[in-house]
């Protein structure tokens, strides 16, 4: 499974996404493509996204913990690690 959530795409990256994910809400994408289809996805939106669009992609993977948690610019919030594991801060609270 990915998760894909962005502040803002480029129309054409949102368009091709449309191919593979389900678009919860805008700008948030949903799909349960497989390992190798999620990798060549996520290389593309690193490679034909700008860094303001805070893109945040969570994936599926089989070792601990789990998931993986990738980030392109700035997004809203804080990609940080707590005893090895990735999580995401909320704005205002302490890790």
């Amino acid at each position: 499974m990915v998760v894909v959530v962005a502040a803002h795409l480029p129309p054409a990256v949102r368009g091709r996404m449309k191919l593979w994910f389900i678009e919860a809400k805008p700008n948030i994408f949903v799909s349960g493509i497989k390992d190798a289809v999620a990798d060549e996805v996520i290389e593309y939106l690193f490679t034909h996204c700008p860094q303001a669009s805070g893109l945040v992609v969570f994936q599926q993977i089989s070792t601990a913990p789990g998931y993986r948690i990738r980030t392109l610019g700035t997004p809203e919030r804080q990609l940080i690690f707590l005893s090895g594991m990735p999580l995401m801060k909320e704005s205002g609270r302490s890790a």
